[in-house]
């Protein structure tokens, strides 16, 4: 079977080279033909374990290829996956300019039956609207079906996520489309559930607030637990051996980030306020979000004196760990705020890099921990890498002024680091 990936970004590429391990034979296509270039040379345009091997595997096999061209691509395909970017408006909606573009191309390419499958996160009834375009574009009436089929992949762990899915969502009002869904993915063994194109958009966004909520709670709950000295970890172990809550997304931090979250959960509150409904919990967890890093800088800054003139180490700067995604993540609007402080920054990753465009005389990166700590007042520890966490930190301490160090994600051993010599703390980690 012949599988066109529209869109060779970041839930474009993994899919493409999930079926074409499974088998199928997958053509990837993108306007950016420097990405495509890229792509056929075997490099990704972006860090994700697994992946790159992979592409270079289905290369070799010939299960995969890349292209700019679109028409042949459609007319060769039989079914295509939507997976452009659906970036937030200025006012938090999602822009679906790329879904429109290449809808119109299907429409103006297609020459006989294709099934369309959305894996972009888009809002509820973005299928409906993707019929409209389609039919508009064509200059015959060839027939098709818009399937919603949306991904939950979570990045430094997309492939593992990919090739074993919890569930597999699809949503469409035609038992033909389903069949052929429920067909590419068999040989995965994951339970689907079929259901309505509105109510599959939903499950995404839905999905993802949830999660981001859970994070938002525990970080909010972190605050009381600092005022009371209560160990916001060890409420979490307790909170997770609950059936009904269970153990994942409780952890406290300096706020969750990603192409995800953020961007789904105002999407998610603009279609509510379209259709003159109010969710004023996910107000909320945006809310605590954008004030959790703050919340625990002041108090840092507390226990350092100040961070005027001082030199902070940033450790991690990806939103998580295993890519180098800097989308909303929590240590950028750290580092502005320690800019704005006057403080020296002195930042380092494993993977991610600051755009050349921020670095100054007051913020540097490194490519190693010895020379991103010489001479440091401060750690700010904000992505878990497990380089961090195995570090030798009794060698760490000799690099360093002084000896302050402020986990941003409870990764280290505060106990330990205190018998070294250090001033460490957590988020509410007593």
């Amino acid at each position: 079977m012949n599988i066109l990936i529209m869109g060779t970004g970041y839930v474009g590429v993994t899919t493409a080279l999930v079926f074409a391990e499974l088998g199928w034979n997958v053509t990837g296509l993108d306007t950016d033909s420097r990405k495509i270039q890229t792509l056929s040379e075997g490099k990704l345009t972006f860090y994700e374990p697994g992946l790159e091997d992979l592409l270079i595997k289905h290369l070799k096999t010939g299960n995969i290829h890349f292209t700019s061209s679109p028409e042949k691509a459609i007319q060769e395909n039989h079914i295509i996956f939507l997976c452009v970017g659906t970036p937030s408006d200025a006012d938090g909606n999602a822009d679906l300019q790329f879904i429109h573009e290449v809808a119109k191309s299907i429409g103006k390419h297609m020459d006989g039956y294709k099934l369309i499958a959305v894996k972009s996160t888009v809002p509820i009834g973005t299928n409906g609207k993707l019929v409209r375009w389609i039919r508009e574009a064509q200059s015959l009436p060839h027939p098709f079906d818009v399937v919603s089929n949306p991904e939950f992949l979570r990045e430094g762990s997309a492939l593992q996520d990919a090739l074993n899915p919890d569930r597999i969502i699809i949503g469409s009002d035609s038992t033909h489309a389903v069949d052929i869904i429920k067909n590419l993915y068999n040989p995965l063994q994951s339970p689907f559930f079929v259901t309505t194109p509105k109510t599959a958009e939903m499950i995404k966004y839905a999905s993802n607030a949830f999660l981001a909520t859970k994070i938002s709670y525990m970080n909010e709950l972190s605050r009381l637990c600092e005022t009371i000295e209560v160990n916001i970890s060890d409420v979490a172990v307790g909170m997770g051996m609950d059936d009904r809550i269970g153990p994942k997304f409780l952890k406290a931090g300096i706020g969750f980030g990603g192409s995800c979250f953020p961007k789904d959960i105002k999407a998610l509150l603009h279609t509510a306020k379209d259709y003159g409904s109010e969710l004023s919990i996910l107000d909320k967890v945006i809310q605590v979000n954008q004030t959790q890093s703050s919340h625990f800088l002041n108090k840092w800054e507390h226990k350092l004196g100040s961070f005027s003139d001082k030199k902070v180490a940033i450790l991690g700067i990806s939103f998580k760990p295993n890519t180098d995604d800097l989308r909303e993540a929590p240590s950028i609007a750290i580092i502005q705020e320690l800019l704005q402080k006057q403080a020296f920054i002195r930042v380092h990753d494993p993977i991610a890099k600051l755009p050349t465009g921020l670095l100054s005389d007051r913020l540097q990166q490194f490519d190693t921990l010895e020379k991103t700590l010489h001479r440091c007042d401060a750690v700010i520890l904000c992505s878990e890498w497990e380089e961090y966490r195995s570090a030798d930190w009794t060698q760490m301490r000799t690099y360093m002024n002084q000896y302050f160090v402020f986990d941003g994600r409870n990764i280290l051993d505060g106990v330990q680091l205190t018998k070294l010599g250090y001033h460490y703390h957590g988020i509410a980690n007593q």
